[in-house]
């Protein structure tokens, strides 16, 4: 096929494309965005409420306030895999969007849902190599930010 021949026919083939974009677009349905961010507000709060009532209950345990954090999160971990496991997150997860992406509850979903997706290739190369496929990015960025926001606290102690 000739250069110019393929310009005609690339051409053709943009002009097709962006008149598939603009029919596409016109039978999208209107995306409720002031519900969905409502949804996603309550749902997230309600997590955060939950968390809150969980450390105030190892607060009355005897846990001190500033130990109460570690246990309380171990049971949102437990509870969000827990709920992963049985399909029920990811329902909630449906109906409220970013409100499940709560840092904690988030993480968790994340990991059990890969592990759950790649157990069927074996527990070496499917769960453990790719558990942290989703969540594997978040854990080196956290760590990568919380080092420089040490140093930049450390250089502002050392200064001030």
């Amino acid at each position: 096929m000739s250069a110019p021949k393929r310009k005609k026919k690339i051409k053709r083939q943009q002009a097709q494309n962006r008149e598939y974009q603009q029919l596409a677009k016109q039978h999208r349905p209107p995306v409720p965005v002031l519900r969905n961010v409502a949804v996603a507000w309550v749902v997230g709060g309600l997590i955060c409420v939950i968390g809150q009532a969980l450390m105030n209950m190892y607060i009355k345990l005897g846990f001190k306030p500033e130990q109460a954090g570690g246990p309380t999160a171990a049971t949102l971990i437990f509870v969000t895999a827990l709920l992963t496991g049985l399909g029920v997150f990811d329902k909630l997860g449906q109906f409220a969007g970013a409100g499940t992406a709560v840092p904690v509850t988030g993480f968790a979903n994340s990991v059990v849902s890969a592990a759950m997706e790649f157990k069927r290739e074996g527990l070496v190369l499917g769960v453990g190599a790719k558990m942290f496929a989703l969540a594997g990015p978040v854990i080196v960025y956290g760590a990568v930010t919380a080092f420089f926001i040490g140093v930049i606290k450390a250089i502002l102690e050392y200064v001030g």
